[in-house]
């Protein structure tokens, strides 16, 4: 597989780009990586990282980069020759079967939709990420990538959701739960009491509302939102992570007693940061689009990035967009389509 990679995207590129792709082209041997960047830029760190033009490394000259910033609509509107708008335009061109970038979220959204078009059937597309969870993991969609959406967005977006927990979960029927402020179907407001109306009535192992305190508990494999509340949830918990660490180290320096223990359980709170480690993964999958496409950390590590090209392989292997399309269409909730709730309703 092919995969196009963002070497200007993220806090700490292009060096740990670089970095990760070197370890990719060692570890990874089935992948061909297209390194998108401005090759001036790119030239000193390709040189520490012995990195040259092979049959499987190819340098794609980018002249711009989205910044932080810079608002989302740039990578399609001033800055349409800008790294991440290249390496998507790249996917569109056949010339690639992946795309990924550690940088401008809003930006790698708004150019892979422009450049590489939805999937048949799909109206937009959604960022899934894996959370961790009592007794196993989670995907949240959206996290982020839609602030407004409506009933026929969320019930697309549990469609995804689905897929995307058979690949990364193994689970062969996901439970879905919709993201509501009460579990009764008459608790949240317009948008989830619509969508909750469509999403019972679609062939999916549709679970009921789920509230913010029970996501942990994994009551349900995929927890299904609008972008906007997703996002809140996601960045709530990683701060709750944060703190609880600094609390707890707080708590354990107080005296030498403590020190002591907290020495003796160190081995327990590695494992205890590895269940909130996000780096095997890599990052987000953008699921609904005609690619692939993985939205890394902006402070991803050359691990992450490795791993983020290491998924996006796999995705393009498995076809999964298609996979998409497919399931939406027999979820009868595709674009211009009727959905399962309005024809019971007529």
């Amino acid at each position: 597989m092919r995969i196009a990679v963002d070497a200007m995207g993220g806090d700490f590129a292009p060096a740990v780009v670089i970095e990760a792709v070197a370890d990719a082209l060692r570890e990874i041997p089935d992948v061909d990586i297209h390194l998108v960047g401005h090759q001036q830029k790119l030239a000193h760190y390709l040189l520490k990282a012995k990195l040259k033009e092979s049959d499987r490394l190819h340098f794609v000259h980018a002249e711009e980069v989205v910044e932080m910033s810079d608002l989302s609509t740039a990578a399609i509107r001033s800055k349409r020759h800008s790294s991440i708008t290249v390496a998507a335009g790249l996917v569109a061109e056949k010339k690639a079967d992946g795309v990924i970038s550690a940088g401008h979220t809003g930006a790698a959204v708004a150019a892979t939709k422009v450049r590489m078009r939805m999937a048949p059937g799909v109206d937009r597309p959604a960022i899934a990420t894996l959370m961790p969870a009592i007794g196993g993991r989670f995907v949240l969609t959206d996290a982020g990538a839609n602030t407004d959406c409506d009933p026929l967005n969320l019930a697309q977006f549990a469609v995804m959701g689905e897929l995307y927990a058979k690949f990364a979960l193994g689970i062969e029927n996901p439970r879905v739960g919709l993201l509501s402020v009460g579990g009764e179907d008459v608790k949240g407001n317009s948008l989830t009491k619509e969508a909750f109306k469509i999403l019972s009535k679609m062939p999916i192992n549709f679970v009921g509302n789920v509230e913010g305190n029970d996501m942990f508990h994994r009551v349900a494999d995929v927890v299904v939102c609008d972008g906007f509340n997703g996002n809140v949830a996601l960045k709530t918990a990683e701060g709750i992570a944060g703190a609880i660490g600094t609390w707890l180290k707080e708590a354990l320096t107080k005296d030498a007693v403590r020190q002591v223990g907290a020495f003796l359980a160190q081995n327990a709170f590695r494992d205890l940061k590895a269940i909130s480690n996000s780096e095997e993964y890599g990052g987000a999958p953008l699921l609904g689009i005609n690619g692939v496409c993985i939205i890394g950390h902006g402070a991803s590590s050359p691990k992450a990035v490795k791993n983020a090209i290491r998924v996006a392989n796999e995705f393009a292997k498995h076809s999964l967009p298609e996979k998409i399309a497919a399931r939406i269409q027999e979820c009868n909730v595709a674009v211009g389509v009727k959905t399962a709730a309005s024809k019971t309703d007529s």
